[in-house]
């Protein structure tokens, strides 16, 4: 049962966060979060491979099966005139009729006479008895066997989809995910990319690895703190922060209170204390210092600051500010268990400032989240929430964390809510735009996307410093195919902001998709590492076009480059299904003689 010859090109995708499309469609595909990480651009390219196999085979076979019934004169000839061929299919027949009747043990049995009857010279025949034999195994649950059989088959015919396929299955079985993920590749090639079945076993396959890999490589990883321009706008995105927010204006306001009556007895040791630099003391302390740093953007230094502070105790005032600070930049840095733990310290504080509790409620439930515990993380949320309805910052990031959860409806709800509790901050008009521009984007609806793009049109007139605005309203453009428009509001975008590096990346990737221009994407991309050389996301698109370009080994250095700054397990496994998928369809190729190609084809 020989399959057809596979011919064609092979293409690399790479995974978005805007639509999870398939990784194993053909095409360039890149995706083009914004600066915070949210959204995505993808260009789409689909092309056949091959003819499906199987239709082919299925007829060869079924010529090889069918025994002659228009001559009923004439007698069978006797075994022993028989060639040695015809007896090898005869005991597979025999074979056929025990497998269908449920009788494996006895199938098999007639498989092995097969096998032992065939002429060594029979390959396509002696590979369809080694098949039948690991299906009659399959049935068995033996599937070292399975594999065993299958690999046999295979070595008479490589292109034997039916062999491969159930290698697949049964290496996945046994948890040999890199095998498995090798055999349903080369079954997606060799099917041309038609089958929905085998590219969702490709897609679980590929996810599983990338899991597991991830898993492995977190424990090991190094913590790095991310980019300047991550952490200042992980920092501006709490509008109610009760540490860096209105240092000046609160410091003014304590002052004032302290000169008021019954203010002794109203406050208690962690009640509204002063978070701004205390300017009057007569040294400055480690918590003080990390506060100079953070206004500086000089943030390497700020938990160790941090950490000696509250090592001196309570010789010390700030406790519970130091606590939260560190806190808060564990997590930025993705020491998570770290970052839990003085959370929870300060959670579990009974005299607790409103504001101060809101805020670790908030960062506590989005670590929770992303560490794939929703429930939890969502009732610190409404925690959040009871304690204080009017803290806009709880819809903002609550909404933040649906995007994540891909629950557009409830994102929307929740920025809308943010906007009503405080209407001048750009961020949450930005991401509810954004959400509404994804959600037309999934279900495909033209008329959502042109009220997503209206909606982006009022922000950026509202706000016209907002640089995320302009990037992401760039990207709905795209969509539409307006690209003179899309390349201004990125430079836009990029006045506002020059250090974003991700900025320089969507703009790469639009001269891509919009002139095709791979050299000029990769010349502007590289330029975002010179600019940033923490922008994880610069070396993972990158890493992509070099997959195009055929360059695997730099691909494969980009990949981990972009893996070493991953903050989270699930970054992480997203990249190591990019590595992986790569890896797996160039070792494909190159066993199916499938030629390369070294250039990105025209869109």
């Amino acid at each position: 049962m020989a399959s057809d010859e596979g011919q064609g090109g092979l293409n690399f995708s790479l995974k978005s966060v805007l639509e999870g499309w398939s990784k194993w469609q053909i095409g360039l595909a890149v995706g083009a979060p914004i600066a915070l990480g949210l959204a995505g651009i993808w260009y789409y390219k689909r092309s056949k491979l091959v003819e499906n196999p199987e239709k082919k085979k299925t007829k060869t076979d079924d010529k090889k099966g069918k025994t002659t019934k228009s001559e009923p004169v004439k007698s069978p000839p006797k075994e022993e005139e028989l060639s040695p061929l015809n007896k090898a299919q005869t005991a597979k027949d025999k074979g056929n009729k025990y497998f269908k009747d449920g009788k494996y043990d006895e199938a098999i049995y007639c498989y092995n006479q097969a096998i032992d009857l065939c002429p060594p010279e029979n390959h396509q025949d002696l590979s369809t008895f080694y098949q039948n034999r690991a299906a009659a195994y399959e049935h068995l649950k033996n599937f070292e066997k399975v594999i065993e059989d299958c690999t046999q088959a295979l070595k008479y015919n490589a292109k034997y989809v039916k062999a491969l396929t159930r290698r697949a299955k049964a290496c996945e079985q046994i948890g040999d995910l890199t095998t498995a993920l090798e055999d349903v590749t080369a079954v997606c090639i060799l099917e041309g990319f038609q089958n929905h079945m085998t590219l969702q076993m490709a897609d679980r396959v590929l996810k599983d690895l990338g899991k597991r890999k991830a898993q492995e490589a977190f424990q090991k990883r190094k913590p790095t703190m991310p980019s300047q321009q991550f952490v200042r706008s992980y920092l501006a995105s709490f509008t109610q922060d009760p540490i860096l927010c209105n240092q000046s204006e609160r410091a003014i306001t304590t002052q004032s209170q302290s000169n008021g009556p019954d203010t002794q007895s109203e406050q208690t040791e962690n009640d509204q204390q002063e978070i701004a630099v205390n300017h009057n003391s007569k040294e400055e302390s480690s918590y003080d210092t990390a506060l100079e740093k953070i206004k500086r953007q000089e943030y390497s230094e700020v938990i160790s600051l941090c950490t000696a502070h509250l090592d001196q105790g309570s010789a010390n005032s700030h406790l519970t500010e130091a606590t939260l600070l560190r806190g808060t930049f564990f997590f930025l840095k993705g020491e998570f268990d770290k970052a839990l733990q003085d959370f929870n310290q300060i959670l579990d504080k009974n005299d607790l400032d409103t504001k101060m509790k809101v805020n670790a409620l908030i960062k506590r439930g989005s670590l929770l989240i992303q560490q794939e515990k929703k429930q939890e993380g969502l009732v610190d949320f409404r925690t959040a929430e009871e304690t204080d309805s009017d803290n806009s910052d709880v819809y903002h990031h609550r909404g933040h964390q649906a995007i994540q959860m891909d629950d557009l409806d409830d994102a929307v709800k929740n920025f809308k809510i943010s906007i009503s509790k405080n209407p001048d901050f750009p961020i949450s008009h930005v991401q509810k735009s954004y959400a509404e521009h994804r959600k037309a984007a999934i279900i495909q609806s033209q008329s959502q996307l042109i009220e997503a793009i209206k909606s982006y049109e009022a922000t950026v007139e509202k706000f016209p410093e907002c640089a995320d605005g302009h990037a992401l309203y760039a990207q709905a453009l795209c969509d539409l195919g307006k690209f003179d428009d899309a390349d201004e509001e990125f430079q836009k975008a990029i006045t506002l902001e020059p250090d974003n590096a991700t900025v320089l990346v969507h703009r790469g990737l639009l001269k891509l998709q919009w002139k095709q221009n791979v050299d000029e994407a990769v010349k502007m991309i590289n330029q975002a590492i010179e600019l940033d050389d923490k922008c994880e996301y610069a070396y993972e698109v990158l890493g992509t076009l070099e997959v195009q370009r055929g360059d695997m080994n730099k691909a494969v250095e980009l990949f981990n480059k972009a893996i070493s700054l991953c903050r989270t397990e699930n970054e992480m496994s997203h990249l190591y299904s990019l590595l992986n998928a790569a890896q797996a369809q160039l070792k494909v190729a190159r066993n199916l003689g499938i030629q390369i190609p070294m250039g990105i084809p025209p869109m």
